[in-house]
């Protein structure tokens, strides 16, 4: 089952839930205020390089958000 990340409306709080692909789109409690007005965010996509590196995708593609001369991040 995949896991969305929502934000709620009311609060703004931010937090993930296992959901079918069917239901993402539904209605789902904030787990903080309990409000019904939230939706499903844009999750950033992490992931790991074969030298252990961490990246989320900031910076160009050259670099996976290391430094370089490309993008200098």
């Amino acid at each position: 089952m995949p896991l969305y990340e929502y934000v709620c409306q009311d609060c703004g709080t931010r937090f993930e839930a296992f959901r079918s692909m069917k239901d993402a789109d539904e209605a789902i409690r904030c787990k903080n205020c309990l409000s019904l007005h939230t939706r499903r965010a844009l999750s950033r996509v992490a992931a790991r390089s074969a030298d252990g590196s961490f990246s989320t995708g900031s910076g160009c593609s050259g670099c996976s958000g290391g430094s370089c001369s490309s993008c200098h991040h």
